[in-house]
């Protein structure tokens, strides 16, 4: 299979793409998360990879979408981008990515990376504004690779997202990477309503045809003002996708990709290991991106270093929330965030001003974290990868206690 694989890398991609993924990604990505972790020991705080969404505006709604695609459009605009990425290189960084709501439909996102082909960009993107000509644009700029959302079969799609004819809108534009032979992603948000369509052998087998390098299944979560609960998948469920990727991994040869388990398939969040934040386009550094509270900035006069270092709210979010639970807390307790938010008089960083609205309407739900039916990676290769980038943090093993952990689901069945 890593024949296979090693195969398809080689053939079906454009190799000086490939080389500065090698480079930005492996190399430099490697000694980013030593930096960090060395900066932990000395008691500082840098993440190595930021989230940043620079757009608000999208041109779907998707259920259960947390981002204020309806409110006025605001980008973060490339003064700031620049400040931003600069100070975050000289910190070790390598490696960004970009969200949205459409981050395509940024006017100058052409510009920033351009700026800044030192560094790789992931863009998580719908597709729909992905033309050849603009697909010839990321080829010659080499340090992109777009991850595209399907979220459903044809029907499906249009339902999820909002919208018509979106998965003819995505392929299409899937196809225009493909055809310049950018390194390629597709992400799904696993849901009740697509689960049996796309966690299957029959799509990913559909995926490598095509030309696709990598895919992302993650669970869907209930945020946003329309949570759309009804499609949150039940705890039999996740089991199945976290076992359905972990064969993927060694039957298939496509890169699966998964920030919430360990090589033990131990659970953990990355923003409570301090692996990454959330930056939004008002600039307000975020946990994670659909914990929409912020007592920081980018814009702030300080450097980022300090900013992040010297932050008492994210500080005691990754410390409290490793205290209670390796797993999601906006699925396990919301009840926590809430706290949090209240003891730091964290701002609302919304437009729409709801957020705490939503967190007290939220219930406890099952989240990855299961402890005692844990599903280790098969694979060496990513047994190695994660050992790398997902241990040795310490948060989990300095502030968690098995015996403080409790089902989520414990007070809604009594």
């Amino acid at each position: 299979m890593y024949l296979r694989l090693a195969k398809r890398l080689l053939v079906e991609t454009d190799k000086r793409l490939l080389w500065k993924l090698f480079w930005m990604l492996g190399v430099k990505g490697y000694l980013a998360i030593r930096k960090h972790k060395q900066r932990l020991k000395r008691g500082e705080f840098f993440p190595p990879y930021l989230y940043i969404s620079i757009i608000n505006s999208c041109n779907l709604r998707c259920q259960g979408c947390w981002v204020d695609v309806s409110a006025k459009s605001q980008k973060i605009d490339v003064a700031a981008m620049n400040r931003m990425i600069n100070e975050a290189k000289a910190m070790g960084n390598s490696f960004f990515g970009l969200l949205g709501g459409e981050p395509l439909m940024h006017g100058e996102l052409i510009e920033i990376l351009e700026t800044h082909r030192d560094v790789y960009f992931q863009i998580f993107t719908n597709g729909h504004f992905i033309t050849a000509d603009l697909a010839r644009q990321l080829r010659r700029l080499g340090n992109v690779t777009p991850l595209i959302s399907v979220e459903g079969s044809e029907l499906v799609s249009d339902v999820r997202r909002g919208g018509k004819r979106v998965w003819t809108r995505t392929m299409e534009g899937l196809q225009h990477c493909l055809d310049q032979k950018l390194l390629t992603g597709v992400c799904t948000s696993v849901c009740k309503s697509n689960i049996d369509d796309l966690l299957t052998d029959q799509w990913v087998d559909r995926l490598i045809e095509m030309g696709v390098l990598y895919t992302w299944f993650h669970i869907y979560r209930p945020v946003g003002p329309d949570a759309c609960s009804e499609l949150t998948l039940t705890p039999e469920q996740q089991r199945r996708v976290r076992q359905f990727v972990v064969d993927l991994r060694v039957r298939k040869p496509i890169i699966v990709i998964d920030a919430y388990h360990d090589a033990d398939g131990k659970a953990l969040c990355p923003s409570v290991i301090g692996f990454s934040h959330h930056i939004n386009p008002w600039g307000d550094i975020e946990p994670c991106p659909i914990i929409q509270f912020a007592k920081d900035s980018i814009h702030d006069a300080r450097p980022l270093r300090e900013v992040f270092n010297q932050s008492a709210f994210l500080k005691d979010y990754r410390e409290t929330i490793a205290t209670h639970t390796r797993g999601c807390v906006v699925l396990e307790r919301p009840d926590l965030i809430k706290q949090l938010v209240l003891k730091h008089a964290a701002k609302d960083a919304t437009a729409r001003g709801t957020a705490m609205q939503e967190v007290e309407a939220m219930i406890p739900r099952a989240s990855q974290y299961r402890p005692g039916d844990e599903i280790p990676e098969r694979s060496l290769v990513y047994r190695i990868a994660k050992r790398i980038a997902l241990h040795e943090y310490g948060m989990y093993t300095r502030h968690f206690r098995k015996e403080q952990w409790r089902d989520p689901l414990a007070d809604e069945h009594g």
